[in-house]
């Protein structure tokens, strides 16, 4: 038993050292995750951009498609009953494009929603990740100072992160 209480000063930096490299890998992994989130962001709303446009063209169409209608009507007066076939059909596209359109609004309203909230998300990502470095950092530091040697190398994965903006 005595040997196992004559190693403990070189299990407890063993066991620190673990653990920093578990909260880097954490802290990658974190952002890693976070990049896939703003890809699917850019995602979305080159969807809704294109799903917008569409819109916007097809309500320019049906605007053109109203002058014409209109423009119709005042030829044919004559014309009662088809006057009358053709203001109905101009009513009912209408409607249409007005509920579309009102679709189309709902839908950006929601994605605005959606992408100021991942916007947050990542200011807390951030956040969280310069506070993980900073705690790495000292750990690295009490790790070399207990040691009276250097602290081991990170992962190539964080190594820019932990050693490249050191406070040393």
């Amino acid at each position: 038993m005595e040997w196992l209480t004559s190693t403990a000063p070189f299990f407890a930096p063993a066991f620190g050292a673990l653990g920093v490299i578990t909260g880097a890998w954490f802290s990658y992994r974190q952002v890693k995750r976070k990049g896939d989130a703003d890809e699917r962001v850019a995602t979305l709303q080159t969807q809704a951009n294109a799903e917008a446009a569409e819109g916007q063209t097809y309500v320019e169409a049906m605007k053109t498609v109203t002058v014409g209608f209109s423009s119709l009507l005042d030829q044919q007066r004559g014309m009662l009953d088809q006057q009358r076939v053709l203001l109905d059909q101009e009513r009912t596209m209408h409607a249409q494009t007005v509920e579309r359109v009102a679709m189309l609004e709902a839908g950006q309203l929601e994605l605005t929603r959606e992408v100021r909230q991942l916007q947050e998300e990542q200011r807390q990502d951030r956040r969280w990740k310069a506070a993980a470095l900073d705690y790495i950092r000292d750990l690295r530091t009490l790790l070399a100072k207990t040691l009276g040697r250097s602290a081991p190398e990170p992962p190539e994965e964080i190594a820019a992160d932990v050693i490249g903006a050191s406070r040393d």
